[in-house]
């Protein structure tokens, strides 16, 4: 492990910057950026034009170090070159950004009110991978609906099964439980999600470090027993669909959780920009980002 890079992620003050949307998510994000499905016509044009777009938002002057502490990529990103450098070293070399990969392979379909992973039967191929690109750590998330304890407990179990592989790697693994912000029992699926978080975290070593993914709770800081649990490195929130300006807000309410949004960090961008506009609509982005991340109501 980078200790440079984990001290960064552990106390560094900024957000982390979510790239990571993968095959199944790309069309709508291209959609997003003003690029139409009828803009390529195969998977492989598609990947290069999502790859286009994460190259001008990570070599955009207001993609900085300064204002973000890591980016999470999609697996082919890491796999790609930026101004001739993988991704993730052009993060970490040329930006100061420290680069995370999404191990995931999507989501089962719903059960006993949760979406567990779907079986990553490649992890240590691309564990070993991601140590070749210099990677940081990862991230993998599962979704949870309803507050039914055995899938909660479900979730957290499989979260931190794999964890520990990714551990063993030598990596610091992101643990995504996402509550649907939508659930009509979001509060109470907090309150289940939190006991079986703490509940594993208590049963870790003390060499094993995690970081945590979640939902901007609807009780500001009901997380805090976790953002001070000395086996969690950094509690990150998630947008999950709310807008900027309300996700900003609601992120402020919570003392120690900082940003890991996607969709409200380029939801203002688009290819038909200009190179100034483009940068500008970024740089409003990371900097309210910022802000709602370091500044607590």
């Amino acid at each position: 492990m980078n200790q440079q890079q984990f001290d960064k992620v552990k106390n560094g003050k900024g957000f982390i910057a979510a790239l990571d949307q993968s095959g199944g998510s790309t069309p709508k994000a291209l959609a997003n950026y003003g690029v139409p499905e009828d803009a390529y016509s195969n998977e492989d044009e598609m990947f290069d034009l999502i790859h286009q777009m994460r190259t001008r938002i990570i070599t955009s002057p207001a993609f900085d170090g300064k204002y973000i502490l890591g980016a999470i990529l999609f697996e082919q990103t890491m796999d790609r070159q930026i101004e001739g450098l993988y991704t993730a070293e052009y993060l970490a070399e040329k930006k100061g950004v420290v680069p995370f990969l999404k191990v995931d392979k999507g989501l089962a379909n719903l059960e006993n009110g949760v979406q567990l992973m779907k079986p990553i039967p490649d992890l240590d191929a691309t564990l070993r991978r991601a140590n070749e690109h210099h990677i940081f750590g990862t991230k993998m998330r599962s979704v949870i609906k309803e507050a039914n304890p055995e899938g909660i407990k479900a979730v957290v179990d499989q979260q931190f099964e794999l964890a520990k592989q990714i551990l063993a790697a030598g990596l610091v693994p992101i643990i995504e439980p996402e509550v649907d912000i939508h659930s009509a029992d979001k509060e109470k699926c907090e309150e289940l999600l939190k006991t079986e978080l703490l509940n594993h975290l208590n049963q870790l070593s003390e060499n094993d470090n995690v970081m945590l993914k979640l939902t901007i709770p609807t009780v500001p800081n009901v997380y805090k027993e976790l953002v001070e649990h000395p086996r969690v490195v950094r509690v990150v929130a998630l947008s999950g669909g709310y807008s900027r300006d309300e996700a900003n807000q609601k992120l402020k309410e919570n003392d120690g959780i900082i940003a890991s949004f996607s969709r409200a960090l380029t939801g203002e961008l688009n290819a038909k920009q200009t190179d100034e506009e483009f940068n500008a609509a970024l740089e409003k982005a990371v900097k309210s980002i910022y802000d709602a991340s370091v500044n607590k109501n």
